[in-house]
């Protein structure tokens, strides 16, 4: 197997409990994100990876309908979750997708898989400059499995690919250029209720023309038009869990010096 794509996704959230499961125009939300990673013509095999909860049994029972793989790991180490789910096909490549991601564009990732230079350890999107809900991370598995290894740091264990980013003198990094310019501003992720509301908002109106295989620029265009549906959620932060993580590592570094 080439390209393995992991999911990630658990019900617990703190600020929109239950969100992978939520509701949006007849289908849950993790279903839309299965559906729509689905449709690379590049991944081989697609896989959600949750956590022992028994709080994601309604999640797990999802992916058996929908006939997908699930692998049941740790809740807190997800370096852990997501190198066991891949120990078990051996892939070259790990994709790693998120499922508040329910906009997610397979297209970018076929994209970002043909745009791999030669020797490339990593690639991703970067900082900003792309939707954030848009996110995806390809991997070696031999890197997954040294990042693994090597990974210390509380951040770098709940963060999978945070190791990775922070040793470029180790590992060979790549950014994909993201094709459509100018959408850093843009939040398409599902993590609080009012990107719910959005996100249904573009679910309503491509499901009510039978259009499930929307993409990008189709969403811009909606949005474009109906700029209130857009403002509903654009004041949110991005990157609110990673900062956290972080200054927990910082925490519990001084605690130690203490």
């Amino acid at each position: 197997m080439k390209y393995l794509a992991l999911i990630q996704a658990r019900m617990g959230s703190s600020r929109l409990p239950g969100k992978v499961l939520k509701d949006i125009c007849k289908k849950p939300d993790l279903q839309w994100v299965i559906e729509r990673v689905k449709r690379s013509r590049r991944v081989d095999e697609t896989m959600v990876v949750t956590s022992i909860e028994k709080d994601n049994l309604p999640l797990v029972r999802l992916c058996a309908d929908l006939q997908t793989r699930v692998y049941i790991g740790s809740e807190n180490d997800v370096l852990d979750r997501y190198y066991q789910a891949a120990k078990l096909l051996q892939p070259e490549y790990v994709i790693r997708i998120t499922a508040d991601c329910p906009l997610f564009d397979w297209r970018y990732l076929d994209q970002a898989i043909g745009g791999m230079d030669a020797g490339t350890d990593y690639i991703w999107l970067g900082e900003d400059g792309y939707p954030d809900g848009l996110d995806l991370e390809i991997m070696r598995f031999e890197v997954l499995k040294q990042a693994w290894v090597e990974a210390k740091l509380l951040s770098e264990r709940e963060h999978v690919t945070l190791y990775i980013k922070n040793h470029p003198e180790i590992f060979k990094i790549q950014q994909f250029d993201f094709p459509v310019k100018n959408m850093g501003h843009c939040r398409w992720t599902l993590d609080e209720p009012r990107d719910f509301k959005m996100i249904n908002e573009v679910y309503k109106y491509f499901t009510g023309i039978g259009k499930e295989d929307f993409v990008t620029e189709d969403v811009l265009d909606f949005l474009k038009s109906h700029p209130q549906i857009e403002a509903i959620n654009s004041s949110i932060g991005r990157n609110e869990g990673l900062a956290k993580s972080i200054a927990n590592d910082k925490a519990v570094a001084a605690g130690g010096e203490a």
